[in-house]
């Protein structure tokens, strides 16, 4: 059987790119079992909720949601059980370091297969204020009026 080539979206967070201000990114994979897998191939994932830990020197994703395979038996997994993400040592200290720092977390972007592997796009975030989701919110709807606006001169 031929292998998936190519990046094959599963589910991304809007949220966490509304919600905070992104300052680092970072691609990891993640340990799954087969019916976890077979669910993800599906696109029954959300990330809404969905954070990491580092525990003991470990990344852990924890709050994702995977729905329960459709065909599985008995050996189906858990919904929300806690998944280890595969980082370099050098990321996880980094990402450990920084998230020592108040106001900084870790929260999932996408969930997606490259060639695939399952792999999960993280980011290095700060919680934005309301004032600032208000202002974000205004800015882009100023752009999207001007660019209507010129839309509009040049047909004139």
């Amino acid at each position: 059987m031929a292998r998936d080539q190519g990046r094959q979206q599963i589910a991304s967070n809007r949220k966490a790119r509304h919600d905070y201000t992104i300052e680092d990114v970072f691609e990891a994979g993640i340990m799954l079992s087969g019916t976890e897998v077979k669910a993800l191939r599906a696109g029954r994932a959300s990330l809404t909720d969905g954070f990491v830990s580092i525990d003991g020197g470990e990344a852990w994703l924890e709050g994702v949601h995977i729905a329960e395979y459709s065909q599985g038996t008995w050996t189906n997994h858990a919904p929300r059980r806690k998944r280890k993400l595969l980082l370099h040592r050098e990321e996880i200290d980094r990402l450990d370091s920084r998230i020592r720092e108040k106001g900084l977390t870790v929260v999932p972007l996408s969930l997606y297969f490259l060639d695939g592997r399952a792999k999960v796009e993280i980011a290095l975030a700060r919680g934005k204020r309301e004032w600032d989701k208000r202002q974000a919110l205004r800015e882009r709807q100023d752009n999207l009026e001007a660019r209507r606006a010129m839309r509009r001169k040049e047909e004139m």
